[in-house]
């Protein structure tokens, strides 16, 4: 127990800081006089208090964190937050349960998207910004934000950069000093949300609000949205191609963006072999699909297809999850590979999800390897990527980790078949949930929502999106033996 202590120590403190997150709903909830500005404000108050009794109450147990203790505040700090984040919908929607309120502070925390709610577009200003508020802060990650920030207050941050950072070389740093790294990191998700919101104010004509928050969903590839129909409620192309542009911009490694800032070489992205794989493979998919969709007569011209795929296979296929078309609607083919492109697409260091383009490109490398020994058996072939070689210790990480990915979702899969899903329904959840995508198929599929589960499936589902946030491991260490073993 003694080693918890100094873990709820750093949570305290963290509840602390996430407390002003609820400044800029409050300012939305005043300048729209929506009704909301009580419950902000009481969650506000119970979320400082909350951190302050914490932080307190284990004062006296601070100390420098373990590489353990990473890997347990990581796992834990989700959780809280989404608890806290629960309380303005709770006292909003009198009727809503707590199962469904974590469900949508867990959905927007982890960038997933997935909604129970409906009725969006008559939901208060501040509702709707909060849920897309959390989406943003998901994005790059709390705890990489408290990284840049917990270190005046005397906290190291490496420990938690690695537990928290997506992809297999989290080694890697940009500046000398982590909280530097943090701070750049943040930076540049900044710059780039400004830059969408204008954008979609300016060149698109949506409103404040609209642009406020698909800006912060289109960065944190969270795909939440103000309406119920999501983007094809506006049915505009100029918003579609804005959000294509930044959708494309956050799946790719955010090093990548800090350097190619720093260096103004753009020439940055091209030796990126993530930021190549990413455009490759969304680019060949995106104009395949729509010459067969168009070949199957579901669009009576290629054009008219192109615009159609082009947004809702790059959405899918970067876990961000936004719609504007229905789908499930076009032949079974295209929908089920925008899910598999959700498990492999996105870089390391994005705000995407599933298993990042990086350990694809080294499975298929690592698999070319076994073939080549199948006929040279004494050949030195190195696994190289980008023409840098890959160590075997990487490698064999990456394959534990694709075979507790893939595990994870013929399980949890059989879960929710257990538990009376239908496999369509099922297999749909856990890819949207696990890539952290949202809508998936059947009865959660684009043209609906997760409002229709019972509370084992929901809280199933809030697992996985927790799971594949983590990227597993991060996750799954936790309830290992040697984890708790002195």
């Amino acid at each position: 127990m003694d080693a918890l202590l100094p873990v709820a120590n750093v949570l305290g403190r963290l509840l602390s800081i996430f407390s002003l997150a609820y400044l800029m709903p409050i300012a939305a909830a005043i300048i729209y006089d929506d009704g909301t500005t009580p419950d902000f404000i009481a969650a506000m108050v119970i979320s400082l208090g909350s951190g302050l009794t914490l932080y307190g109450v284990t004062r006296a147990h601070y100390r420098e964190l373990k590489p353990r203790d990473g890997f347990l505040l990581v796992s834990t700090v989700w959780v809280l937050m989404a608890v806290i984040a629960t309380i303005p919908l709770l006292l909003v929607y009198d009727t809503m349960s707590f199962t469904d309120a974590f469900f949508e502070a867990m959905s927007a925390l982890t960038t997933t998207g997935a909604t129970v709610m409906t009725n969006l577009d008559q939901a208060p200003p501040a509702i709707n910004l909060w849920r897309h508020e959390l989406n943003w802060l998901g994005g790059m990650g709390i705890i990489v934000l408290a990284v840049a920030v917990l270190p005046m207050l005397g906290v190291g941050g490496m420990q938690l950069y690695k537990a928290e950072t997506p992809g297999p070389m989290k080694d890697s740093k940009l500046t000398a000093r982590i909280a530097d790294t943090a701070k750049a990191l943040w930076l540049i998700y900044l710059g780039m949300t400004l830059a969408c919101m204008l954008l979609l104010r300016h060149a698109a004509g949506l409103s404040w609000l609209d642009s406020v928050c698909h800006a912060f969903s289109a960065m944190s590839l969270g795909g939440l949205s103000t309406r119920d129909a999501g983007i094809g409620a506006f049915d505009n192309p100029t918003v579609e191609l804005i959000l294509i542009g930044f959708m494309l911009l956050s799946a790719m490694n955010f090093s990548t963006h800090f350097m190619a800032v720093r260096s103004r070489d753009l020439r940055l992205y091209w030796r990126d072999v993530e930021a190549r794989g990413v455009i490759g493979l969304v680019g060949v998919s995106c104009f395949g699909i729509a010459l067969y969709l168009w070949l199957e007569g579901t669009y009576e011209d290629y054009p008219t297809a192109l615009r159609h795929v082009s947004f809702n296979l790059v959405s899918v296929a970067l876990s961000c999850g936004f719609v504007s078309q229905d789908y499930e609607q076009w032949p079974v083919f295209a929908p089920l590979w925008m899910l598999f492109l959700a498990n492999i697409t996105c870089s390391s260091g994005s705000t995407g999800g599933g298993i990042k383009m990086i350990r694809t490109l080294i499975l298929a490398k690592q698999a070319n390897r076994e073939l080549t020994r199948l006929v040279h058996p004494a050949v030195v072939n190195p696994v190289k990527v980008g023409g840098a070689t890959i160590p075997n210790n990487v490698v064999i990480a990456v394959l534990g980790f694709i075979f507790l990915y893939f595990m994870s979702v013929v399980m949890l899969t059989f879960v929710l078949i257990l538990s009376g899903l239908d496999f369509l329904t099922a297999l749909g959840a856990v890819l949207g949930n696990i890539t952290n995508a949202g809508p998936g198929l059947g009865k959660v599929g684009p043209a609906g929502n997760y409002a229709g589960l019972t509370d084992f499936q929901t809280w199933v589902c809030s697992f996985t999106m927790l799971l594949g946030r983590l990227e597993v491991l991060s996750l799954a260490v936790v309830f290992t033996p040697q984890f708790w073993r002195k």
